[in-house]
This record gives C-alpha cells, structure tokens and sequence, in this order.
C-alpha cells in the first residue's frame, strides 16, 4: 500500500492541470478536516464541500435518504455531484440510490477500508476482530464510542460490546504524536491491544483527484 502524505499530495502531481466545471463534494462530517486539506494542498478551487452529521454514522439506515435529499437540494447548481461516502452500512442501498441519481460515489465499504486502500484491506482476514478508528474517532472518542455505547454510564456493559473483539488499530491520517498517545489511551479503555497503522488519506485522496480532473 502507497502511504499518502502532504508532500506527496503537492510532489507527485494529484492536482488536476485543467478542472473542468464547479464540483459539489457531499461528505460525512468525519472527513471534512482530510478534505478541506486535499482541496487546499492541490489547489481544487472548483470544488465546494458541504458535510452531513457525522453522527448519521450511529444510524445507517437514515445516511441513504439524507444523501438524497443533499443531492436533490443542491442539483443544478453545479457541474458535477461526488458523493464521499463509502457504503458505511447501508447493505448497497446508498450505492443504488446514487445509481438513480447519476452521481458517482467513493468506493468501499468504509473509511477504514478506502484510508488503507480496499484491496489492501479485503485481505486482513484475520483482522475480524479489530476494532479501528481514524484521527477524527481518536479525537471525537468519546462523543461517537464511548457514550453512545452507554460506557460512560454503565462500564459494566464493556465486556458485552468489545467482549469479542482483540485490538484496536488506530489508521492514521496525519503523525501527531498527541493522538498517537490519545490512540493507545482508547485501547486500554476498552481493554484492547494497540496498533497504530499509518495510512495517510489513502483513496480518498486518488478517488477525489480523478473527479477534480
């Protein structure tokens, strides 16, 4: 797997020569920071971002009709529609849906599988049990794990939800030695070992600059 770092971004040339049109990238809130830095670093001034919550993540089942009603709301008034969101548990339903509406999507099952790169990914087989999280989990920990879990309130419940699994890989998009050290606090919250994997912005990153083109 190919790390992506900022100097990468600039040297290797993912900036598009010629953009073509106004681009409109509807996003999950948990990417805004790596986007807005890819938009910044190639210089994709066509682009605009406009991010839905990243809480949706806590109920799949309401992400495919609220990237529709974005998608509708916002056709027209732009050249192109991209849609950065994985399938992120919508069992294929958002990847029909944006099918329907003739608008591209990053793909994937997650952000955990296009920061590493999918294919890399699709061979962790052993990694079942793994819990991930990327910079924005490690530092939104417990407003998206922690307390929406109930662990804040009843611990007890730690052993029923991460009972099964055996560690946590912390993919990270930027080396901050701060979260790397937030990263390993997570871990032994919730009993787990640690591994910290760098992986850059991995697809995101390649999947953004062929729509800028």
């Amino acid at each position: 797997m190919q790390q992506v770092d900022d100097r990468t971004l600039t040297q290797d040339g993912l900036a598009p020569a010629a953009p073509c049109g106004r681009i409109l990238l509807i996003a999950c809130g948990a990417l805004a920071r790596e986007i807005l830095a890819l938009i910044r670093l190639n210089g994709w001034d066509h682009m605009t971002l406009t991010c839905l919550p990243a809480n949706l993540h806590l109920y799949p089942d309401r992400i495919t009709e609220s990237v529709e009603a974005a998608v509708l709301k916002h056709q027209g008034n732009f050249d192109k529609i991209f849609v950065v969101y994985a399938d992120c548990g919508t069992g294929g339903q958002l990847a029909a849906r944006c099918a329907e509406l003739g608008v591209e999507m990053v793909a994937g099952p997650h952000c955990y599988s296009f920061y590493e790169g999918n294919d890399a990914f699709a061979e962790h087989d052993d990694e079942i049990t793994a819990f991930y999280l990327t910079d924005f989990l490690v530092k939104q920990f417990d407003a998206f794990v922690w307390k929406p879990m109930g662990l804040d309130r009843h611990p007890q419940l730690l052993e029923m939800v991460f009972g099964n699994y055996t560690k946590l890989i912390y993919q990270a998009q930027t080396d901050d030695p701060a979260l790397r050290a937030k990263a390993e606090e997570c871990a032994r919250r919730l009993e787990l070992e640690y591994e910290y994997r760098f992986t850059g912005y991995g697809e995101l990153a390649s999947a953004l600059a062929r729509q800028a083109q």
